[in-house]
This record gives C-alpha cells, sequence and structure tokens, in this order.
C-alpha cells in the first residue's frame, strides 16, 4: 500500500489566483511517476469526480498524481492553456521534492479536460508571453497523454458549450475555429496516446475521439483506441455496479495494461 503526502493545494501562479494544481504524490522512498489530472466540465468548471477520484486510482498504481483547478470564464482561450503549460513545468521543476521522475510526467484529461491535454500534448511549445523565469525554460511536452470522452473539434462533431466558454461568445472565425480543433494540431512529437470513448455518448459524439486517432495515425504517433458501445457522458472512473456504464469501466483495466507498456 503506497502513502500519499498531504494533498494542499498550491497557488499556481503566486497571485491569490483560483488556479491551483493539487498534489497526491507517493512517498516511500522511491522514485515515481506522475500524471496531471485534467478535469472535465465544458471549460466552464473543473468536475470533481473527474479530479481527486481520478488520482486515487493513480495512486494506487504507484503512480503520483497532480489535479489542475484551470482557467474557466471569464478567462478563455490560450489561458487554460496556459495554465496546463505551467502545471506541466511546476511538477517537473519540483521533481526531486515530489519524488517524481521528470521524464515520466504524463496528463490525462477528461472532456473538455480532454481537449486541454490535447492542447498541451500538441502546442506544448507556444510560450507564454508574459512569463519568463526558470519553470519557462522547462519543456511542457507530456510524456504520454490519456483523452477521456474528450472534445477535440471546433467543427461539425463539435461540444458547444465547450467552444463557447473557450473562444467566447461572438462568432469564432475560421482561423481560429482551426486553431483550437486538435484534430487539426497533431504532428510527429506529439506524445504517445489512450483514448476511450463511448459510442452513444451524446453531448461529446464518439467522432471527436475518431478525428483524433486518425490524426494520430496520419502523423505515425503511437496510440491505442477503446470505444464502448454504452455509457454516459462525463462518467470518470465508470462504476461497474452501473448496469449502463459498467462496460464503459473496462477502460482502466486496458488503460491500466497501457501505462505498464509505457514504463509507467
Amino acid at each position: 500500500m503506497f502513502r500519499v503526502k498531504n494533498n494542499i493545494p498550491i497557488d499556481l501562479w503566486n497571485n491569490k489566483s483560483p488556479i491551483t494544481l493539487t498534489p497526491y504524490c507517493l512517498e516511500d522512498g522511491d522514485i515515481f511517476a506522475a500524471m496531471l489530472i485534467l478535469p472535465g466540465g465544458g471549460y466552464g468548471i473543473c468536475s470533481n469526480q473527474e479530479g481527486e477520484p481520478v488520482a486515487g486510482w493513480l495512486n494506487s498504481l504507484g503512480i503520483s498524481a497532480f489535479v489542475l483547478n484551470y482557467s474557466v470564464p471569464p478567462k478563455y482561450k490560450e489561458e487554460p492553456y496556459f495554465d496546463a503549460r505551467r502545471a506541466m513545468q511546476f511538477i517537473r521543476h519540483h521533481a526531486t521534492d515530489y519524488q517524481v521522475n521528470p521524464e515520466k510526467v504524463g496528463v490525462i484529461g477528461f472532456s473538455a479536460g480532454g481537449h486541454l491535454a490535447a492542447t498541451l500534448s500538441n502546442c506544448f511549445e507556444k510560450k507564454n508571453p508574459s512569463i519568463s523565469d526558470e519553470l519557462e525554460k522547462l519543456s511542457a511536452r507530456p510524456s504520454l497523454a490519456i483523452l477521456s470522452y474528450p472534445v477535440i473539434t471546433s467543427g461539425q462533431f463539435r461540444h458547444h458549450g465547450s467552444m463557447v466558454n473557450l473562444l467566447g461568445t461572438e462568432t469564432p472565425t475560421n482561423e481560429l475555429r482551426a486553431e483550437f480543433s486538435m484534430e487539426e494540431a497533431v504532428h510527429n512529437n506529439t506524445p504517445s496516446t489512450f483514448l476511450w470513448h463511448t459510442a452513444d455518448d451524446g453531448p461529446v459524439p464518439v467522432e471527436n475521439t475518431y478525428l483524433y486517432a486518425m490524426a494520430l495515425n496520419k502523423h505515425k504517433v503511437p496510440h491505442e483506441v477503446h470505444v464502448y458501445p454504452n455509457g454516459e457522458h462525463g462518467i470518470g472512473l465508470a462504476s461497474i455496479f452501473n448496469r449502463r456504464n459498467s462496460h464503459a469501466s473496462q477502460w482502466r483495466t486496458a488503460a491500466e495494461k497501457w501505462l505498464y507498456m509505457n514504463d509507467f
């Protein structure tokens, strides 16, 4: 059984903002892989059920975790990405303090948090123009990524609420839509990715996962995709005791095997 250090939220920007990074880090004299957790919530909130419970699951696998409470309106566009970028750099900068291997820091995102995880996976070299400190010099590229029923596109299969919260209430230009459509952003250095979705997801159509998987395949990025026939949107860890969601609960076993195969 792994022991977990006190999970005291960290003010990520040191300005008394609501943007916090909460560590759930293991301690037993070892060095651990870690995952940055980006909860969903349509870019309007950060869901609790896709934060601490996910950290607990990762801890049970011997992986440390950090839950990010990122920007939501009135902040939007690049602001959530800059939060996620800063969080990844913070984890690496303080790797020794948290007994984390800086070469093994991945990201897991749910729904809109999946879009943010994909943004970090593809746009990690985009710097924050207002920051120039030691952390900003560190790589923000995730070692790997898990995208859970992710929002991906701002095109035909978009989740309208997420895109309004992210891009603003005015009709975005085609250029802006393309910039935040992550199937258009994949490149050869996008990290290895595990995706899962349910085929009957209403709010975020499964086509989001298909579009991203096809982009990964085009650029020969290693990836694994699981689509389950049933399951509500936002099911998080997916309880085996909920008949409708029980099939989708298999994602955890599949992800655990994938993490093991990726030396996490």
